[in-house]
């Protein structure tokens, strides 16, 4: 059986690069946003595998890679 690591506010801040600030985490939660988190008591988590999911899904393709190779291609 698999174990669910997970990180707090400050950690989940911290992968983020001090992008996303704890207090920002804060109002996430409060307006039902951002990544899914687990409560316990006064205790906030965020499953490790949950902000995986949030990152694809916020992920954004860029279409000058395949002008890159478009280009590379027609050189060949």
């Amino acid at each position: 059986m698999s174990e669910t690591k997970f990180f707090t506010p400050e950690e989940v801040s911290e992968r983020y690069r001090g992008g996303v600030s704890v207090g920002t985490l804060r109002n996430w939660r409060a307006m039902k946003i951002g990544p899914s988190f687990v409560k316990i008591g006064k205790a906030v988590l965020y499953p490790i595998d949950a902000l995986e999911a949030w990152d694809e899904r916020n992920r954004v393709q860029c279409r000058a890679s395949q002008r890159v190779n478009e280009h590379v291609d027609d050189c060949s």
